[in-house]
């Protein structure tokens, strides 16, 4: 493979001035593959806790309640997300100091770190309070590799994506994302086929975080050969992953990015993570009816990101962003009130489908569209802290603030809060500027 050195703009030289036009496509297509392959077990590693604890929770949380169960096991998955600010900081300032494969690298590393400790963590009837304790720290520990790995993940790609398909190109990022979620479903189906319930419960439900340590090591081996987008001048500006800097020039682009990310981040846990739960605790499916429909949801979920991402290529992504708030406000309260008055598989499969949808207008350019806010010297730092704080306000505590209000008679509570979020995203989006700022101009 050629040498590669950085340009001005963040661009590898190898991608922007190769003569070879399908050399230079095969070498930003192996990029975003060898990026995104992390990023997939990254969160794999990190959802196969929320689709495990269906199984878990009586392990570290005995009580004969099932909502207080999954409201305990949820209230640790949120305190992952509270870690996301830090992480979000932390390899932001790293990406844009040090670079974005550096920042990849250590990333998932923790991320693999944190799933094989769970995999081995002794039981609360085996050393009592102390479980929920390790479990917690576990998940903190994985919510700040998750934190930054978002940031860098999304920079990366929207710095080799080729000119024009950007959206396309970064939709890729969600592809990997929700195949992570994807993954963790199938793993959860595979062992209901193989295990009872109690074993399941006993200790199947460690297998998954086993094979998501093992699969982090080949993510490593793969983004080691990635090259550097970050340019020598980019990392010697004084602002350079810094927030001060960050806040001081781009401080209109952070909070509209944050505005947006807030809504977003928990209509897309709402339909994706919480929605297992949902259907299992609220419609009164089987365990495994609801995983069938989650798997197939999530599976036709996870191939429509390229097509709405190449619709932002042709419509731009402010359009794409106003009816993603538009329709997300008008159809969530009746999409999710459908839900809670429905017996059949089929018809909430048709409904989860039809919000996953109206969400994939946001999810299909989430990163491209954060990414042309800001500048390389704080597009990591800029794109992953404003993520990473809107998530662990909104995305980490959807599940918890969904179960509270049920566990007090007021779920429907929760549909109007979504919809609500939905108004602002609509708002804040308006903001958007109809031609970006940054990366446009770029090879």
């Amino acid at each position: 493979m050629k040498a590669v050195t950085s340009t001005s703009g963040g661009q590898p030289a190898v991608f922007s001035s190769s003569h070879d036009a399908a050399a230079d496509k095969r070498h930003r297509i192996f990029a975003i593959m060898a990026a995104s392959s992390g990023n997939l077990v990254e969160w794999f590693d990190f959802y196969v806790y929320a689709f495990a604890a269906l199984y878990f929770a009586p392990a570290f949380f005995p009580s004969s309640d099932p909502t207080a169960q999954l409201l305990n096991t949820a209230g640790v998955f949120a305190a992952g997300f509270l870690m996301r600010p830090i992480g979000g900081w932390l390899f932001g300032r790293i990406a844009d100091q040090l670079g974005r494969k550096r920042s990849m690298l250590i990333s998932v590393v923790m991320m693999c770190a944190g799933s094989l400790v769970i995999a081995t963590l002794p039981t609360y009837a085996q050393i009592g309070g102390w479980a929920p304790l390790l479990l917690l720290v576990c998940r903190l520990f994985q919510g700040l590799s998750v934190g930054g790995e978002y940031g860098t993940t999304a920079t990366y790609m929207s710095e080799v994506a080729l000119k024009g398909r950007r959206g396309f190109f970064s939709s890729f990022q969600y592809v990997t994302l929700i195949g992570g979620q994807l993954l963790a479903v199938l793993v959860i189906v595979v062992l209901e086929h193989l295990l009872t319930e109690p074993e399941l419960k006993a200790w199947g439900w460690r297998i998954p975080f086993v094979l998501g340590a093992m699969a982090a090591v080949v993510a490593l081996l793969l983004r080691r050969t990635l090259h550097e987008t970050q340019s020598d001048a980019a990392k010697a500006d004084e602002d350079a992953g810094s927030v001060a800097g960050l806040l001081r020039h781009h401080r209109a682009a952070f909070f509209t990015v944050l505005g947006y990310t807030a809504g977003g981040s928990l209509v897309f846990y709402t339909f994706t993570t919480y929605m297992q739960k949902y259907l299992v605790n609220t419609v009164h499916l089987p365990i495994r009816t609801a995983s069938y429909v989650m798997t197939a949801a999530l599976f036709i979920y996870m191939c429509i990101q390229p097509a709405f991402g190449a619709l932002s290529d042709r419509i731009g992504r402010r359009n794409c962003m106003l009816m993603f708030g538009c329709f997300g406000a008008v159809a969530t309260v009746p999409i999710l009130t459908a839900l809670q008055n429905t017996t059949n598989p089929v018809t909430a499969f048709v409904l989860i489908m039809i919000a996953l949808a109206i969400v994939s207008l946001y999810t299909s350019i989430s990163g491209i569209v954060k990414a042309e806010m800001f500048p390389p010297e704080v597009r990591a730092l800029g794109v992953g802290l404003a993520y990473a704080v809107a998530n662990a306000l909104f995305g980490g505590t959807a599940e918890y603030v969904a179960l509270g209000l049920k566990s007090l008679g007021h779920e429907e509570a929760f549909f109007y809060y979504v919809s609500a979020m939905m108004v602002v995203v609509f708002l804040v989006s308006l903001r958007l500027p109809r031609q970006p700022s940054y990366l446009h101009h770029d090879p």
